[in-house]
């Protein structure tokens, strides 16, 4: 059974979906693998890296697609491969589901499509499939530095003799993997860093990290609510987010850096930082939004920008930054990709008792059926 690699084929994408550590794990599994040539090259592995690994090379995307039964990808596969596919054929990748406009082609052509950012994030057995949390990971990290690198101060505390510099301020609106990496870096640079979210149940990951909770007053009724939901499932009152609101707009004012990382899968971007918060923010802050990709959790924010507003606030709208990071985003991904395919496989013996490969895809198992887009002819992907 042969698996290939196709080039991200974008010139704001450098990750590649498999590595050659990657493809020696799937060769010691049985797989074969194909990799268009030049798929790793802006994440530093050369072509000579995967044929050392074993993998043999493919002088197009539609070559791969043609050789292979399992297609991997950092995002959607090139148009132009699409008439290559064949009924049976598997893709694996974060195709963005719910903005995907080629999911009725891979139907019609039988293929088998699975979206890696639909993995339940609450089955222990899947956290090591976990595409979301491996870049936001290191997205989180790079973003404190992309901040950093944008600020016209130091972000610690410095004592010169000729004077006092004063640490940073900066806060993290969101806290998830991306939010609580960003806050780990920001206090090891030496800033003083503040985080909300709409989650009270992440106080406590936030101070165990060394930042300061956004605190929100909450009626007690309230409280009981989201501690009996662990806030994930907490819908707040009108009041409380109200509350919330002005609460982070007097931190936000306050604030040098401003960092925020909402993001869901399939959906716009929640508004987090709004122009009239902006209006107030000092000449020379920084807002990073990591979200500007998917419309920006900042009023104002574009994709891959940097724009200066009139009153000297520099907001940057990173759109990808796990691309960023390659290399490692890279090699995260790739392990993510192999941990899921190993669930697509069973061994057979042929009439020979030669060991073989047989692909298993079952969507009654709640790792495939939930990742599962397109199936035997089917659109599988339930609407948000």
């Amino acid at each position: 059974m042969k698996i290939g690699v196709i080039s991200a084929d974008s010139a704001s994408e450098s990750r590649v979906a498999l590595t050659p550590d990657a493809v020696k794990k799937l060769r010691k599994l049985g797989f074969d693998v194909v990799v268009q040539s030049g798929a790793g090259e802006a994440a530093y592995y050369a072509d000579e890296l995967y044929q050392a690994a074993g993998a043999d090379i493919a002088m197009s995307s539609t070559e791969v697609v043609t050789q292979s039964q399992i297609i991997t990808t950092v995002h959607d596969l090139p148009a132009a491969t699409t008439d290559s596919l064949t009924s049976g054929q598997v893709i694996v990748g974060m195709l963005d589901p719910y903005r995907n406009t080629q999911l009725d082609t891979y139907a019609a052509k039988g293929a088998t499509a699975f979206a890696m950012e639909l993995l339940p994030r609450t089955l222990s057995r899947a956290q090591n499939m976990d595409v979301l949390s491996s870049q936001a990971n290191l997205a989180g990290y790079k973003a404190v530095l992309l901040a950093a690198n944008e600020y016209s101060r130091p972000f610690p505390m410095f004592m010169t003799s000729a004077g006092t510099v004063k640490p940073a301020k900066v806060v993290i609106l969101g806290v998830g993997v991306a939010g609580l990496q960003a806050i780990a870096t920001a206090k090891r640079l030496g800033a003083v860093v503040e985080a909300s979210d709409l989650r009270p149940a992440a106080k406590e990951q936030v101070e165990s990290l060394g930042g300061k909770w956004l605190d929100v007053p909450m009626s007690e009724d309230e409280a009981q609510k989201a501690k009996a939901t662990g806030g994930y499932a907490w819908t707040p009152s009108e009041q409380y987010i109200k509350d919330q609101a002005a609460v982070v707009d007097k931190a936000l004012t306050n604030a040098d850096i401003v960092i925020t990382t909402a993001q869901i899968p399939g959906r716009q971007a929640p508004r987090l930082v709004h122009g009239a918060t902006i209006a107030k923010m000092k000449a020379g802050s920084v807002l990073i939004d990591m979200a500007a990709g998917t419309g920006g959790n900042v009023e104002g924010s574009l994709p891959d920008q940097t724009i200066t507003t009139d009153n000297g606030v520099r907001i940057v709208g990173a759109a990808n930054i796990p691309s960023m990071l390659a290399a490692q985003s890279s090699d995260l991904y790739a392990n993510n990709l192999v941990n899921f395919i190993t669930t697509l496989i069973a061994h057979s013996t042929d009439e020979t008792s030669v060991d073989k490969l047989a692909l298993n895809l079952d969507m009654a198992d709640e790792i495939q059926g939930a990742l599962a887009v397109t199936h035997e002819g089917q659109l599988r992907l339930a609407k948000r």
